[in-house]
């Protein structure tokens, strides 16, 4: 018995990547990333208290380009977060669940989540 033309089991490539699935892997990711972002932030504070000399050695690693990629990271995932949170909140209500409404609150979150991460350090610098 050959089955030379079908596969043996369904494949990543046969289905399509919702939308919605892509904003539930990424809100659990950037959960994450904050939380690492935290312990960045406590190590922060922890420096801007021990005093001047020491609040320059965050200072200069974080004025590094990868510490300000992880900024600008940081800064997305909470941006994505926080608009993936308030969708959640709209779903607890009772609206939104439709496929098409879920999919548009999809690319809402992730557009925002780009353009208010752009406006922060634009208007940062």
């Amino acid at each position: 018995m050959s089955n030379s033309g079908r596969p043996l089991s369904p494949h990543l490539s046969v289905y399509r990547w919702p939308i919605t699935m892509t904003l539930s892997i990424l809100h659990r990711i950037t959960g994450v990333g904050l939380s690492v972002g935290l312990i960045v932030f406590a190590a922060w504070l922890i420096q801007a208290a021990a005093g001047p000399e020491q609040y320059q050695y965050f200072r200069v690693a974080m004025s590094h380009p990868i510490g300000i990629a992880l900024l600008i990271a940081w800064t997305f995932a909470f941006f994505l977060h926080l608009g993936n949170g308030i969708r959640h909140l709209v779903w607890d209500v009772g609206y939104g669940f439709e496929k098409s409404q879920a999919n548009a609150s999809a690319y809402i979150v992730l557009v925002m989540a780009i353009v208010l991460t752009a406006l922060f350090w634009v208007l940062k610098l």
